[in-house]
């Protein structure tokens, strides 16, 4: 059974090319274009890592993962920022506010699926990140 992921984005074209990747490498996508929604789908779904984007139309992202880290039920999915915050500092500020992770966007292919396989306890197929 292949690994569920969350994630959470309000821009089409970015949700469009990550799930994209990670369909194409075998795993589950489930998506949320609000940081409340991904919180209520996480809680329903109980999926095995959440994709977070920080700039989010209610709740920010960070408020998201706090929520998340908050709740016993949800506080064991690691939950990734994927942003375009990239200064010097947002890394830092994004781990401090509860994600177990952080990529900058736009993102690499092979980035992507490295850490989601890190995070997974998962090796990444040769052939997917060739594709």
């Amino acid at each position: 059974m292949s690994a569920k992921i969350l994630y959470v984005e309000d821009n089409p074209q970015n949700m469009r090319l990550v799930k994209k990747i990670l369909m194409a490498a075998g795993y589950q996508v489930l998506e949320a274009t609000e940081g409340l929604a991904g919180v209520a789908i996480a809680a329903r779904e109980q999926p095995d890592l959440i994709l977070m984007d920080i700039n989010l139309p209610d709740i920010n992202g960070l408020e998201a993962a706090a929520r998340l880290k908050a709740s016993p039920q949800l506080s064991w999915i690691p939950v990734i920022a994927l942003t375009a915050n990239a200064m010097h500092g947002d890394r830092e500020h994004c781990l401090a506010a509860g994600c177990d992770g952080y990529l900058a966007k736009p993102v690499m292919k092979n980035e992507l699926l490295n850490t989601v396989a890190s995070f997974l306890g998962q090796v990444v197929p040769q052939a997917a990140a060739r594709r």
